[in-house]
């Protein structure tokens, strides 16, 4: 009995430790869904987004700071001339081009729509990637050709979403809420269509801002490996690039007042828990699970929005949008798939590189340790002094290390 109870129990423990990760990006999703619908609604009651994108990352900068201080203590590197310029242009890409763009296009568009478009990001930093010789293409093999199909099919549902409104799709509980006149309904329509490629356009620029983040911040982290004093230092230069961009874009000081109320709550809500709770958590899954796990999950946040905008911002949901949206995500999970063949490929290589060590004997009665090594391999253990011998043919090399007669008699009279 007690020896079934503790398997049940481990049995128990090990599903939740499956199913952690899961929960968590899940969680994510809602937290993220949460802020595109409180930051509309704050946008909607006119806070200005350049406002909002100052508080934002000036809280993200005060919630990031303490750990990066604590954690990274001993591990940060020291800051150059380099870096800081490298960390400059990022938070120019993301505080400042990113945010104020997105917020603009969630402005000028919708929640929904703004998650749609931003599932864009895989297939647009692949793009990037191709164009700085990041990343390689390779038509022959059926991975590249997923990310390149699904980079393809990602534009087209952009465009789609971006040239195409058509009618608008109502749903079952919000029947109710659009009981406006028939003129009325007009005149809105032809106001939002005005506006609705203007901000389809800022979105897709936020994209592009973000994806080149993502590569410049790729090669920074290789100069200065520390993700979390990284963060804090890009919202925290962001922050004040932001400042000089309000008081350029907004001249009068009332834009700054806020009070508790919800452009507070959605400059702290945004901070705190996206940029700070989110990146902390998202990080932890991704060197659990990788990548393409976490990312896989960004279309709920899409299907989150759609509910809660219909629910609370009476949101209509349009044709061009539904199809734009299902087209994203088919050429998102295409990239997604293309890169999970590629992570698995790159797995194998480095097993198959891994030296093999193997027992000998000389002509003397001596056990010889051979280890086979590659000829860069080779050339470091010979640097390095750390190869006793070696003898190089072709682009192989074994490295013979001598033990003892009286030894190898002692390991013959174990293994008999």
């Amino acid at each position: 009995m007690a020896v079934a109870q503790q398997q049940r129990q481990a049995t128990g423990e090990s599903l939740m430790q499956k199913c952690k990760p899961y929960v968590a990006m899940v969680s994510l999703q809602f937290g993220y869904a949460g802020m595109n619908v409180i930051t509309k609604v704050s946008l909607n009651h006119g806070m200005s987004h350049y406002v909002l994108v100052v508080y934002r990352h000036a809280f993200a900068t005060l919630s990031i700071a303490p750990f990066a201080l604590v954690l990274e203590r001993k591990v940060r590197p020291r800051m150059s001339f380099w870096v800081f310029l490298q960390i400059f242009v990022l938070a120019l890409l993301g505080p400042v081009i990113d945010q104020n763009f997105y917020y603009a296009g969630l402005k000028f568009t919708s929640p929904t729509f703004s998650c749609a478009m931003s599932n864009m990001l895989p297939a647009m930093t692949f793009v990037m990637a191709v164009i700085f010789r990041m990343e390689k293409v390779n038509l022959k093999k059926a991975r590249c050709v997923a990310k390149v199909v699904g980079t393809l099919v990602t534009v087209a549902g952009a465009m789609l979403m971006t040239l195409y409104k058509g009618r608008a799709v109502e749903m079952v509980w919000t029947k109710h809420m659009h009981l406006h006149g028939p003129h009325q309904d007009a005149v809105a329509a032809a106001a939002a269509d005005k506006d609705w490629l203007r901000g389809s356009i800022f979105l897709i620029i936020a994209t592009l801002a973000w994806a080149s983040l993502f590569i410049l911040q790729a090669a920074t982290l290789k100069r200065y490996d520390a993700p979390l004093s990284l963060t804090t230092l890009i919202c925290f230069v962001g922050t004040l690039q932001a400042i000089v961009v309000t008081f350029a874009m907004e001249h009068s000081m009332s834009v700054w007042k806020i009070g508790f109320d919800m452009n507070l709550l959605a400059a702290a809500y945004a901070g705190i828990v996206t940029s700070s709770i989110a990146y902390y958590v998202q990080g932890l899954v991704m060197q659990s699970r990788g990548p393409v796990f976490a990312s896989a999950f960004s279309p709920l946040m899409m299907i989150i929005v759609a509910i809660m905008g219909s629910f609370i911002l009476a949101e209509n949901i349009y044709l061009g949008g539904i199809i734009g949206s299902v087209l994203i995500v088919a050429g998102l999970y295409s990239v997604l798939w293309g890169k999970h063949k590629e992570n698995a490929e790159k797995k194998e290589d480095e097993a198959m590189e891994i030296p093999v060590a193997i027992k000998g004997v000389d002509g003397n009665g001596r056990v010889m340790d051979i280890v086979e090594l590659d000829e860069v391999q080779l050339e470091k253990a010979q640097v390095n002094g750390k190869a006793a011998a070696a003898a190089a043919h072709e682009h192989a090399a074994v490295v013979a290390v001598a033990v003892p007669a009286e030894e190898a008699r002692m390991q013959g009279k174990d293994e008999a």
